[in-house]
């Protein structure tokens, strides 16, 4: 606390001190009976000197600090593509540190090169049609050159995976992360946000979650038969807010209960079994090091964005719709390990959006395995599917009934 107390009254001390010397020399200059807007020969030589001096102190300054804490500090790429956005980021880098060096060398020592001289007159010199070409041509090439590879780079990771592609799909909500991996037959189950229960958080399609949907709706605790009995019971008194309410929320679970019996009549059972070998994870992301994976993004509530800092990967997560990319993790969480030296490293899967207060807390563990720890741990995943793991003790509706 009292080291505090001293700087802080070290620095109000020399503020002050500044603010003293300014006014002595305004006092000073009137003495000399000096025009403010008449800058002396020596003045102007100062400004100069000081303008050369400050360009050196600049680019030591900002060469050390390259030197000291690495070209970028994004460390390697994780994922092959993630080397390949890793070669255009640094061409850019190339590119503005280029530009940084030659426009401030020239600023700075034109300042001290063409100085004030007694007896020189500035000359004039308004316009110039080559140099204005020239500024304008070339940064415009350049950007062309950015952009154009940024697209290929860009559409490479978001075009459509091969088919042998592993497909995982990632679920967003305030505050955490759900994969969901496709399973023997590397196809995702459908979804439709009605069929959303507590036993079918990721609202998956099936013939079995449409009927629990239906039944939750009609005869859940807060379902369609519950609000009417509360809205016809004489012996309830209800506020005029609160029966409106109820209300309006029994109409729209009546609405919702006819579309949940429309998409029973056109749901073909057949589709049932690519969702049934879909298994769910929490808290850690598996991958396997070489293998292509295609990333499919959904968002409950907000906008959320899925980010892979090792992996150089990001993609927004929006409601109401399914986003996606792909990418080949090219080190596995060992050998990251290894090369960081430290043994508590662990990629991660993070939400680059300000998504709510709990923002911070919203990541999931990637574990990146060589494939045959990577098969053990999917075998051991068979039986702990979508079917297994919800709808054990249901009677599931299949294809030979």
């Amino acid at each position: 606390m009292v080291e505090k107390l001293v700087i802080i009254a070290v620095i109000i001390l020399g503020v002050i001190a500044i603010a003293q010397l300014m006014r002595v020399y305004e006092i000073s200059s009137k003495l000399r009976k000096n025009n403010e807007a008449e800058i002396s020969t020596r003045d102007n030589r100062l400004n100069a000197n000081m303008m050369l001096l400050f360009m050196f102190g600049l680019f030591g300054g900002f060469i050390w600090l390259m030197l000291t804490y690495g070209w970028t500090g994004r460390g390697e790429a994780a994922s092959i593509h993630g080397a390949e956005i890793d070669w255009l980021l640094n061409l850019n880098f190339i590119i503005i540190i280029s530009v940084f060096f030659i426009t401030n060398t020239l600023l700075f020592f034109f300042a001290f090169k063409y100085v004030k001289k007694p007896g020189v007159k500035a000359f004039f010199y308004p316009h110039n049609n080559k140099l204005e070409m020239l500024w304008t041509i070339t940064p415009a090439v350049v950007l062309a050159v950015i952009i154009i590879l940024g697209l290929k780079t860009w559409n490479e990771a978001t075009a459509d995976a091969k088919a042998e592609s592993i497909r995982v799909e990632l679920f967003s909500k305030q505050f955490d992360w759900t994969a969901r991996y496709s399973g023997v037959d590397n196809t995702l189950g459908k979804f439709d946000y009605k069929l959303t229960t507590d036993n079918n958080e990721l609202a998956i399609l099936t013939t079995n979650t449409i009927d629990t949907a239906i039944q939750n709706m009609e005869s859940g605790i807060s379902g369609i038969k519950a609000l009417e009995s509360k809205l016809n019971d004489t012996h309830l008194m209800l506020a005029p807010a609160d029966r409106n309410a109820m209300v309006k929320d029994l109409n729209r679970k009546n609405k919702l209960v006819r579309l949940l019996y429309q998409m029973k009549g056109r749901h073909d059972s057949k589709l049932d079994a690519q969702a049934w070998d879909d298994f769910i994870q929490k808290d850690t992301l598996y991958l396997c090091k070489g293998k292509e994976y295609e990333f499919n993004f959904r968002s409950k509530d907000v906008i959320h964005s899925a980010y892979f800092p090792h992996f150089r990967a990001q993609m927004n997560t929006v409601p109401g719709m399914t986003t996606r990319f792909k990418f080949v993790p090219s080190l596995s969480t060992a050998e990251m390990r290894e090369k960081k030296n430290d043994t508590q490293f662990n990629y991660a899967l993070l939400c680059n959006k300000i998504c709510g207060g709990a923002h911070y807390k919203m990541k999931m563990m990637v574990v990146v395995l060589e494939e045959p720890d990577y098969k053990k741990w999917e075998d051991s995943k068979l039986t702990q599917t979508f079917r297994d793991k919800y709808f054990a003790s249901t009677a599931v509706v299949e294809e030979e009934m």
